[in-house]
């Protein structure tokens, strides 16, 4: 018999080689029926392997994450079925899950191949999976899986091949399709109820410029139709949402081929959404004992080399800037954080002085590949609302939790209710990626995982995530359409302090080395704001609105009457425009809408002899007549609430 621990604490008897599809099954039919693979000790495997020893196991489905990667997967070799079926002596690449659902990699020789034939591959994938074939594990050894792909002619597979130890070899067969693989997968294909192929792409072989360009096909599967209904509807929604069609419509950002790839323009309205969020955090940093600083946009190279920056990173950076002087060079910024370390470093501290917070919008630079890019996501130039606290050991864990307490007050003010923080350690099996001691690593995993504790955060542990320098507790945030993504970080580091040999005198009268606490609630404004921009599809909260309310007067006669009404708005800084366009007054309110403006004032005859206003509010229509003092009474409460 062996010893199974299961999520809940419980611990059941069971014979040896049970496998966890039957250990589910002894639990409830049910609960089998959805099983689609289990974590086994850490690991996920087939539900339908043996387990020989004791061990934990946490049954997976398809509200699991990694439940829905095996799913993907398998829905990757189900697709490669087709393929092959369809398109004899298709040769493969690779086809692992992502994000959001599967690709494979594929070499279909001389034949063309368009996104027309995603309906005939769907077809048949649907068609081969209601034959409900299991996906069977089988070890094989190295020769004998050079035989097998050198006899089918695959050459990709034999490329893979070639850099597998003997012994580690699996291959997985469903139906007619064998193909090399570690897995795991799910049980059998008729889980797979909905597919759809969603683009076609070109990849390069091993991502090398040099060897044969593949044809990268991606696609989504799901365990019911009404989920694909479902998901596409949220891809329309999130179409209609793109930051980059938005930022457009409402006049925020631009780029330019002449001032570079990733390299953001903001313009007047931008530049007020972000003055907005950047005043906003100000004003609670100085409340929280944060001083500002500001630093430059280039350093020397030297300063980076003893960070650790430019081992880790100087090959993707941007190239280094050489001076008159010979052998002089500099680098563009691509963190804050050291110079932060020699802003502390500037004179002596004592240990009642700590901690100290300096915080700055310092904009950084990194040179991410032109295929990467994606407009304010993914950028070349951007500005991080980066702090960093220096403290003592012993003030750590409340440093971290205060830090803690002001990425929620953030969060909350924006509308992000549904976020998970992620504790980000380092790969115990790969420690030549990190710097630092074991010690200082095991000091800042446990302030980390304690003060996530106590502040009852919901959070998932991921290894190898950490920074290169520390641990980190990332904060994944739900939009409105239920996609994740990272926004505030907050990092614990040991290594810094060592390496700039920062140092604090300690009440025993000995020189001490300070804690790093590394943090950005926003992560960087740019891809904050186009997080924000597709949350609320462009409706900011008024108080972020670059313009609050727009005046829109019958004729040019009731344009004096107007002014004097923005002018009333604008000493008690409620920010807005006049539109003075000779247009009917339905096209005003229609382009207002559609620029998403919160307030129109609507100015004629009758407005202007009684001094009034006829005041529509974005979305909701008509909300009558109102004096300006009523009007700017109401803005005013909504701005502050």
């Amino acid at each position: 018999m062996i010893s199974i621990t299961l999520p809940d604490g419980s611990v059941r008897q069971y014979d040896k080689g049970i496998t966890s599809m039957q250990i589910a099954q002894s639990i409830s039919e049910g609960l089998a029926r959805n099983v689609l693979a289990a974590e086994v000790n850490g690991q996920v495997w087939d539900a339908s392997r043996p387990i020989e020893e004791d061990s934990t196991v946490k049954l997976l489905t398809w509200n699991d994450g990694n439940g829905k990667s095996t799913f993907w997967h398998s829905s990757a070799h189900l697709m490669a079925e087709a393929l092959e079926a369809l398109y004899p002596g298709t040769k493969f690449g690779i086809g692992p899950a992502i994000e959001t659902g599967f690709y494979y990699d594929v070499d279909f020789g001389d034949r063309d191949f368009s996104s027309e034939e995603f309906k005939k591959i769907e077809d048949k994938m649907l068609e081969l999976a209601r034959q409900k074939s299991e996906y069977i594990r089988k070890p094989v050894s190295k020769a004998d899986a050079v035989e097998y792909f050198t006899e089918k002619g695959d050459e990709y597979k034999l490329d893979l091949i070639k850099d597998l130890p003997d012994g580690s070899i699996t291959f997985y067969t469903q139906g007619e399709f064998t193909d090399l693989c570690r897995g795991p997968h799910i049980p059998n294909t008729g889980f797979i109820k909905a597919v759809k192929l969603m683009s076609v792409a070109g990849a390069y072989w091993r991502g090398d410029e040099s060897r044969k360009q593949l044809t990268r096909i991606y696609g989504v599967t799901f365990t019911k139709q009404s989920e694909l209904t479902e998901y596409l509807h949220m891809l329309e929604e999130a179409k209609k949402r793109d930051h980059r069609k938005l930022g457009k419509e409402l006049e925020l950002f631009t780029f330019s081929e002449k001032v570079g790839m990733g390299l953001p323009l903001w313009l007047p309205k931008g530049t007020a959404l972000r003055e907005r969020l950047t005043n906003f955090l100000q004003k609670a940093q100085t409340k929280a004992g944060y001083e500002q600083v500001i630093t430059p946009h280039i350093g020397h190279k030297n300063l980076y080399v003893t960070s650790g920056h430019y081992e880790k990173y100087g090959a993707d950076s941007f190239q280094p800037i050489h001076t008159p002087q010979e052998g002089e060079e500099f680098l563009l910024k691509p963190m804050n954080c050291p110079h932060h370390c020699e802003i502390y470093k500037s004179k002596p501290r004592s240990y009642k002085d700590l901690p100290v917070r300096y915080a700055e919008f310092g904009t950084v630079y990194r040179y991410e590949q032109s295929g990467e890019l994606h407009g304010l996501t993914r950028v070349r130039g951007f500005t991080q609302d980066d702090a960093h606290l220096f403290c003592r050991p012993d003030q750590v864990k409340e440093e971290f939790k205060k830090v803690i307490d002001l990425v929620l007050y953030v969060f909350g003010a924006l509308g992000f209710e549904d976020y998970t923080a992620q504790v980000s350690l380092r790969d115990p099996e790969n420690k030549t990626k990190y710097i630092g001691t074991d010690e200082n690593w095991a000091l800042a995993e446990s302030a980390i995982k304690e003060a996530a504790d106590e502040k009852g955060l919901r959070t998932v542990v991921e290894l190898g995530e950490a920074a290169f320098y520390g641990p980190k507790l990332d904060f994944m945030v739900k939009d409105a359409l239920g996609r994740k993504w990272q926004l505030g970080t907050i990092q614990v580091d040991y290594n810094l302090p060592e390496r700039f040999e920062l140092e604090y005198t300690g009440s025993d009268n000995q020189k001490h080395r300070p804690v790093m606490i590394h943090r950005a609630p926003f992560g960087s404004m740019e891809r904050f704001v186009a997080v924000l921009i597709e949350h609320c599809g462009g409706n900011f909260p008024l108080w972020l609105s670059p313009e609050q309310y727009i005046i829109l007067p019958i004729s040019e006669k009731y344009e004096e009457y107007a002014k004097k009404l923005s002018d009333v708005l604008k000493d008690s800084d409620i920010c807005g425009l006049i539109d003075f366009r000779d247009e009917k007054i339905g096209r005003k309110i229609r382009d207002a809408e559609v620029k998403k403006i919160p307030y129109m004032l609507i100015v004629g005859e009758k407005e202007s002899a009684e001094g009034v206003v006829s005041v529509r509010k974005h979305g909701q229509g008509d909300l009558g007549s109102m004096s300006i003092e009523e009007f700017k009474q109401q803005i005013t409460k909504e701005i502050t609430v």
